[in-house]
């Protein structure tokens, strides 16, 4: 991701105009360099035009608690303190937010909206979170106010992924992870990522590395998304991106195995064994967890290896909470020479 180099001197200002232009990127965080300040912003032409100097620079990501912590900050003067306990985390996709608003807050809809719009004024749409329903996990979603669409273009780590929210499941707060993976992966490497979805995972790795991935995915709506995401990044992508429509424990089976297998599982979904026989060296697999239930989680990989006739070393990592004591973790799992 690009940021521009800026005097010190200069920075704030500069802040400002690039915030008016919708050129900053708010999700991650500015550097100070000696004299020189590294402004985070979002790739586009326009950049180029301001006379600063243009650096691939990777910042440090703004942690989402504070940006809902934003909200919070201009919603003091509207809503009470007791009422400022009931606000909720919320997701900004493309130019859509996505919000719950419980039962305690019902009366105060327009204030939230106000609030969302000032902290995030390039906001078009803002939708009403429901329930996920059916097999791909699909949110139900009302739109509060704006444009009626829940199609948008998100930007994150250099690529731009377009969804569909009532049609594909995506999840923003996994940027980070994205990131992560796309580090450790070499150049060179075989990737294999089942339910991937409209391809975030897959586009976030071919742009930083030269690899060769094969995805799959079931849901046609994501399969067909994912089609135009490799091709709308296409001049991004240092990487390959194989896609293939259809069930992965149908399509696994077939398939050769991999450097690395990569499985942002479903929930309820249960595809260790089948990742783990498909993957030669490493294996980064997704699940919710209690926390309670980690060291066990660990074993079970341990067990599944050893079924295989493989050793392995397994780390457990808490990626975000989803409710209460309960994780969405990744088992970065290394697995042994054979």
């Amino acid at each position: 991701m690009p940021a521009l180099k800026v005097p010190k001197r200069e920075a704030e200002s500069v802040k400002r105009k690039l915030k008016k232009m919708d050129l900053y990127d708010g999700k991650r965080r500015p550097k100070r360099e000696g004299d020189f300040v590294l402004l985070p912003i979002i790739e586009d032409e326009k950049i180029y035009s301001l006379g600063y100097e243009v650096l691939p620079v990777e910042l440090p990501l703004r942690p989402e608690r504070q940006i809902y912590k934003n909200l919070e900050s201009v919603l003091a003067g509207r809503l009470s303190e007791d009422e400022l306990k009931h606000l909720r985390r919320y997701d900004v996709i493309g130019d859509i937010a996505i919000i719950q608003i419980p039962l305690e807050l019902e009366h105060r809809v327009d204030d939230i909206v106000w609030g969302l719009r000032k902290v995030h004024p390039f906001l078009k749409v803002i939708a009403r979170k429901g329930f996920h329903e059916g097999a791909f996990r699909i949110r139900d979603y009302s739109i509060i106010w704006g444009e009626e669409r829940l199609e948008t273009v998100h930007r994150e780590n250099g690529v731009e992924i377009k969804v569909d929210l009532s049609k594909v499941f995506f999840n923003p707060r996994m940027k980070g992870e994205r990131y992560r993976l796309a580090q450790l992966i070499k150049d060179g490497e075989r990737v294999l990522i089942p339910f991937a979805g409209v391809l975030p995972y897959a586009l976030v790795i071919a742009r930083y590395k030269k690899v060769k991935i094969t995805a799959v995915e079931l849901n046609r709506d994501a399969y067909e998304l994912g089609l135009k995401n490799i091709e709308r990044n296409r001049k991004r992508l240092k990487g390959e991106i194989e896609f293939i429509h259809g069930d992965a424990f149908e399509v696994l089976p077939k398939l050769e195995s991999y450097d690395r297998v990569i499985s942002p599982t479903p929930r309820g979904i249960d595809a260790l064994a089948l990742t783990l026989s498909k993957a030669e060296h490493w294996l980064h697999y997704y699940d919710f967890v209690h926390e309670d239930e980690i060291w066990t989680f660990r074993q079970r990989i341990i067990h599944e290896c050893e079924k295989l006739g493989r050793e392995c070393s397994v780390r457990v990592k808490k990626v975000s909470d989803f409710k209460p004591r309960v994780f969405k973790v990744c088992a970065d799992v290394e697995l042994k020479e054979k």
